[in-house]
Parts: C-alpha cells; sequence; structure tokens
C-alpha cells in the first residue's frame, strides 16, 4: 500500500506548503536536502532534519512490510488470480450465450453509450477512459463514467428516442441512431427561464453570490444554472442543458443482469451511490414476506437520505414487484462513551490513592 506525504510524523499542515514548492510525495522528501528545505517558508533546520528522517523511515518501515508480505501473500495472490480468471471465463461464456440474441422488453441490461452534440460535443460516455479521451473527464464525477442500468421497454431510465432504439437491437450489436429533440430532453420552454433579484438570489442560495454557470437547486428540487448576471438581476434556466438539440448516439447492449443480488446493486448505484459504497449497504431478503431491510452504513447516517430511501423503495416495488413487497431502512446509532466530569475524575484518583496509602500502612 503505497504511503502519503500526510503520513509523515511530525509533518501536520506543513504538508501543503512542500506540494506547492514541488515536494508532493515522501519519496520526494526523503531524498531532498536539508539546506533546500530551509528556503521554503515557515520551516526550521530542527524541523527540515527531523521531516526528511522520518520521512526515510516511513520508506524504510514500508519497504519491510511489502517484502514480509511477499511471501504471505504469494497464495492469495494465486487465488485472486484463479477467481479473476473464473470471472473472465463466466462472463466468455454469457457473452456467446447472448450475442446475436435480441433484447426483449422487460431485460435488466447495461448499455455502452457516447453521446454527442451536432456540434460534435461528446457529453456522455461510459468509461473513465473514454472520459479522459474526450477530455470530458471531472475526478469528482468519476462515478458517473459507467455503463447506463436500463430496463427495456421501461421509462425513466433513458430518453424516449434511446428507450425505443433499444427495443429493437441485439445484443453486443452497435448502433449508430440521431434523435431529435421531441424524443430527447424536449424543446426548449421560455417559461422555465426565472428572472429574480441579486438580494432575493443569495436568500435562496445560503447567502452566497451568483456565479456565471453554476448549478442552482430551488427548495422544491427544480435545477437549472445560471446563465446571466446583468444589472442586479440573475438569469436562471431551468430548462434541460440538452433541450432544443439533435444528439447523435452511439450504443451497445453489454450485458444481462439477471442475479437478484446484482439487480438490488445496480438499483443503490442508479440512485446516486458511488459503486464501491454499495457493499456498505448491508440488505437481508425474507422470501416469505417478499420484504428487504437495508443497513444504513455509519457513513450516510448524518445526510439527507430521504429522497433516495423512497426513491430506491419505489423502483424496486415497481420494477421488482413479483419479488419485494416492503422495502425497510434501519438506522443504528451507537451509544457514545459519556466523559466523566473533571470534578468526579479528580475526586476518583483521590480516592484511589487514598485506599492505596492505607493499604501500604497496613503491610507496615
Amino acid at each position: 500500500m503505497s504511503v502519503k506525504l500526510e503520513d509523515v510524523d511530525g509533518l501536520g499542515k506543513k504538508a501543503e506548503t512542500l506540494k506547492d514548492a514541488g515536494i508532493d510525495t515522501v519519496e520526494k522528501l526523503a531524498q531532498s536536502n536539508v539546506d533546500d528545505l530551509l528556503k521554503i517558508k515557515g520551516i526550521g533546520k530542527t524541523t527540515a532534519e527531523k521531516i526528511v528522517d522520518n520521512a526515510k523511515k516511513l520508506l524504510e518501515g514500508q519497504s519491510k512490510e511489502e517484502t514480509s508480505g511477499e511471501i504471505d501473500s504469494t497464495e492469495s495472490k494465486d487465488e485472486e488470480e484463479k477467481k479473476v480468471q473464473e470471472a473472465l471465463k463466466k462472463l466468455e461464456e454469457k457473452r456467446k450465450k447472448l450475442e446475436g440474441k435480441k433484447v426483449e422488453k422487460g431485460d435488466f441490461v447495461l448499455v455502452k453509450i457516447t453521446g454527442r452534440t451536432q456540434k460534435g460535443r461528446i457529453f456522455q460516455v461510459s468509461s473513465v477512459e473514454d472520459a479522459k479521451k474526450a477530455e470530458i473527464y471531472d475526478e469528482k464525477r468519476e462515478h458517473l463514467y459507467t455503463p447506463e442500468f436500463v430496463i427495456v421497454g421501461k421509462e425513466g431510465f433513458l430518453n424516449e428516442g434511446l428507450t425505443e432504439t433499444i427495443e429493437n437491437i441485439n445484443y453486443f450489436e452497435k448502433k449508430s441512431v440521431r434523435i431529435p429533440p421531441l424524443k430527447g430532453f424536449g424543446k426548449r420552454d421560455p417559461a422555465k427561464i426565472e428572472r429574480i433579484g441579486i438580494a432575493k438570489f443569495r436568500k435562496m442560495n445560503e447567502g452566497k453570490n451568483p456565479e456565471l454557470g453554476q448549478d442552482f437547486t430551488k427548495k422544491d428540487g427544480q435545477r437549472g444554472t445560471v446563465t446571466n448576471i446583468m444589472q442586479g438581476r440573475v438569469m436562471i434556466d431551468y430548462n434541460h442543458p440538452l433541450a432544443g438539440q439533435t444528439l447523435d448516439y452511439n450504443i451497445e447492449v453489454i450485458d444481462k443482469i439477471d442475479d437478484f443480488n446484482e439487480k438490488i446493486e445496480y438499483f443503490i448505484v442508479n440512485k446516486g451511490i458511488p459503486a464501491q459504497n454499495v457493499a456498505d449497504f448491508k440488505a437481508t431478503y425474507n422470501k416469505e414476506d417478499k420484504s428487504i431491510e437495508f443497513t444504513v452504513p455509519k457513513m450516510y447516517l448524518f445526510q439527507n437520505l430521504m429522497m433516495f430511501k423512497f426513491g430506491l423503495a419505489m423502483d424496486l416495488q415497481r420494477h421488482m414487484e413479483d419479488e419485494i413487497n416492503d422495502v425497510k431502512f434501519i438506522e443504528i446509532y451507537e451509544k457514545m462513551p459519556i466523559p466523566q466530569p473533571p470534578s468526579e475524575s479528580v475526586m476518583k484518583k483521590v480516592e484511589e490513592f487514598n485506599k492505596e496509602q492505607e493499604a501500604e500502612q497496613k503491610e507496615e
């Protein structure tokens, strides 16, 4: 496991100062000259010597751990490789069964999509690699660069044009399609453009000033974009950013989801939970009464999950109605230890001291 600059003992907030100076890894710090570090504001000789020494120790410790773990991990690596090969074999077998078969209504599928505007601007991709190639990669949006989870023939997953296209396609068939505005994101509606005063906007925006191009969400959930700021007024456009545009798509249905648990996982991801956090939502399914119970992980306990929980429950009950009735969410708030008041703590120590003294006197 790689170590970070922040892991170096005694560095603390100075990590950011070092990064600004170009020393952004433990390796670079360990190789640094103490005299060069003295040129950085806020770092004295004692501190410089200490952090360089600590960086070297950290790297040495990591090296020893890796060396000692190499032998122990050989078997686990072999097992891991075996599992990967088995998974790839299953995927290949699954592909052979699906390839050339027509996608049917009601199938739970994954769709690889690349979307472009008529001007050639790519706005949708299905992998991080494609996002980087298209130069639209944004680390904060990384969890969105994945194939789309879709139930064939069901509304609410893709726009109307793509929904119709997927109903008439084979698995692993690559298809290009042009979607007009009416079957894409609709026409632009002038009624969805709002002009309000800056003072009012601040009240609606947690006291912050408007910024051109910023996303803005009203209390009713309506989402828009600040498109103009002029003469003390703010213009917010609540139309979809792609409304009124003809769009070009390249699509391919790349998988069919049959497993019950996999379907649940994709519904959770579809509601905005990053794929790497899905396993934290422990799900327990009761086949007798067709109920499913989710334990909300600690990291999400203090977030507003009302819309997520409601949306997930509705999706499961609507799209898996033969298997799921009630959807339950369990939130566990562990009891926090209550610190003793200082006075009680002191008195307790005094009592313990007195008892020790009495015991010593008796022994004498």
